[in-house]
């Protein structure tokens, strides 16, 4: 419990610093502090905890790519791992989930 509150306090620290008139790729359905791109690199036994304690849950894979859904936020991240660890974590719109 202490952990998330402490990575959404991070996180919220970090968003507070960004510049306003940057634009995302596309829009998402999702706040930024939903975003799992913190997670790239991450050892993925031990990093699916941390995901599944932002509210995420695993909806499906293809192979060695999950995909991870959060029903409260709306948020939806496609993850690939390779040789143990998340090599790519991309944020993607609701509807891919």
């Amino acid at each position: 419990m202490r952990t998330t509150i402490y990575l959404a306090g991070v996180t919220l620290c970090a968003l507070a610093a960004c510049d306003a008139t940057s634009t995302a790729p596309g829009p998402l359905a999702m706040d930024e502090a939903a975003d799992l791109a913190s997670f790239e690199g991450a050892r993925a036994g031990q990093a699916e905890m941390g995901i599944q304690n932002l509210g995420y849950e695993l909806v499906r894979t293809e192979g060695l790519t999950a995909f991870w859904f959060n029903r409260e936020t709306g948020a939806c991240a496609r993850i690939t791992t390779s040789q143990g660890r998340y090599s790519d974590v991309t944020m993607l719109p609701s509807g891919d989930c």
